[in-house]
């Protein structure tokens, strides 16, 4: 076994030297993606920190009746966010959610074209598979790194990592969806002369919402799964009481800060959740 360790090949050395490629040549590319996330991050922080909280609680009661029509999670909404705000934690709760909205909004941006792509060029869907496979197996810290020699500390390699962590899943089920589309439907539309475009927007896309809205659903649950990961590379938001309760073995604040992600996970995946019962169309 001795001549195959000392014959080592050098994938750690062609992914450092990729790596400072990208630092030497390519600073402004990564300078303009900072200025775009930043600005991005802190047009939703100001929508959500401007107003009182309250304000923003009874938004969100009102938005909450409006998609699900039920008074009993309006209610839920309300009491938990009101219970987020008596522990102390509104501005962290706020900031995670500025970072899981972004992340979702650039996910969902890249994700549901590129599935369209997969779903009507199957040779392509399974050349990216495997890059597909290793983003979400590989170790975040893995990644993290060459991100942060890329972005430097800040919320800015935080929401790149979850980026390429969550992007798989609208790309799947997007794939999913729109290459599930039965042909009859597509061969009616060709019958009454639909353009591509047409028939991708009035026929597929309709038939594969319910999948793009599972997609969406998975991305914001991986996104909030990574917030104790962004914390690490000096993102704000709830990570970092995490983070402080861990290193301090503080039980109680690791408990209030635990119970605020459940409430804000459990949230965010009923809001943008199908209605029960709905099917495809």
């Amino acid at each position: 076994m001795e001549w195959l360790t000392e014959h080592k090949l050098p994938i750690g050395r062609w992914a450092q030297e990729r790596v400072n490629w990208l630092t030497d040549n390519a600073t402004g590319f990564f300078d303009g993606i900072s200025i775009a996330i930043e600005g991005l991050i802190d047009a939703v922080l100001w929508v959500l920190q401007t107003p009182s909280p309250l304000a923003i609680v009874a938004v969100a009661v009102a938005l909450s009746f409006f998609v699900r029509r039920s008074v009993i999670f309006s209610i839920f909404v309300g009491l938990s966010l009101l219970l987020i705000i008596n522990q102390g934690y509104w501005e962290e709760t706020t900031e995670t959610l500025a970072l899981i909205l972004s992340a979702t909004f650039v996910c969902m941006l890249i994700g549901v074209p590129i599935g369209v792509v997969c779903a009507h060029h199957p040779r392509f869907f399974e050349a990216i598979r495997p890059v597909l496979d290793l983003m979400q197996t590989i170790p975040t810290f893995v990644y993290l790194i060459p991100a942060l020699i890329l972005f430097g500390l800040g919320v800015v390699p935080g929401l790149v990592s979850t980026v390429v962590f969550a992007l798989p899943a609208p790309i799947r089920l997007t794939q999913i969806g729109v290459s599930s589309t039965p042909k009859q439907l597509l061969e009616a539309g060709e019958a009454f002369g639909a353009t591509y475009w047409q028939k991708l927007f009035k026929i597929e896309l309709p038939y594969a919402l319910p999948n793009i809205m599972a997609g969406l659903t998975q991305t914001i649950m991986l996104s909030l799964s990574m917030v104790v990961i962004a914390a690490l590379v000096g993102a704000d938001g709830l990570g970092v009481p995490t983070l402080r309760a861990l290193n301090t073995v503080n039980i109680a604040k690791g408990f209030e800060v635990g119970v605020a992600i459940v409430l804000v996970a459990i949230i965010l995946d009923r809001f943008f959740r199908g209605n029960k019962g709905e099917g495809k169309s």
